[in-house]
């Protein structure tokens, strides 16, 4: 299925529609204010599986925790104060942000060494509508797949040519940036910019 949306207006009803396939365990793909991304809701094994297969990579690959803002982001994980006015300052934004899990946090959604968690809050009116109807956060990560780049699914058509059979619905706004998010990791104290994407990471520096 492909649900148009309007980027910057998505429709009521077409959001209704996402959210509802989400909540019998579906999978997405949706627009972000990087990439394209695929996602399912938090406890949705079967499609976390489902994603996995469809990107091909191992049982280890571990996804994002999106959010709807900073407040529900700080029920996931343990943020100090420091952490907190960076976050601030650049959230919502096109930021992985490496940290550590806190208690509310389902054990198989951590890291199992470090016991940390990338969260995300993106700036895109579609997403976080989606959020919002939902009521809860969402798992995600980029949509890519073997055997093509970054460059190869930068049109909205190449993605619904080579997904629409594989998951349940494609939320199509248009063309997205190819870029992944920036990944920041800020478990150490001092930030760790682990790969530079969409997000500027000159204000880590």
């Amino acid at each position: 299925m492909i649900l148009y949306m309007h980027p910057e207006n998505p429709q009521p009803r077409a959001i209704a529609q996402a959210v509802e396939i989400l909540r019998k365990d579906g999978i997405l793909v949706y627009p972000t204010d990087s990439s394209y991304a695929f996602c399912c809701m938090i406890g949705n094994q079967q499609g976390m599986e489902r994603i996995r297969r469809i990107r091909e990579v191992s049982d280890d690959h571990f996804f994002s925790l999106v959010c709807r803002d900073l407040s529900e982001l700080a029920t996931y994980a343990m943020v100090d104060n420091s952490q907190y006015r960076l976050l601030k300052a650049v959230l919502p934004g096109a930021y992985t942000f490496i940290l550590k899990g806190s208690k509310d946090i389902p054990k198989k959604l951590l890291t199992p060494k470090r016991k940390t968690i990338g969260l995300r809050v993106p700036d895109h009116k579609i997403t976080q509508d989606l959020l919002e109807a939902l009521g809860e956060p969402l798992l995600s990560t980029t949509v890519t797949l073997p055997n093509y780049t970054a460059e190869d699914l930068r049109e909205i058509y190449q993605i619904e040519d080579l997904l629409e059979k594989r998951v349940d619905a494609i939320i199509d706004a248009g063309d997205c940036s190819h870029l992944p998010t920036s990944v920041v990791d800020l478990t150490s104290g001092v930030p760790e910019i682990i790969r530079e994407g969409a997000g500027a990471v000159d204000i880590f520096i």
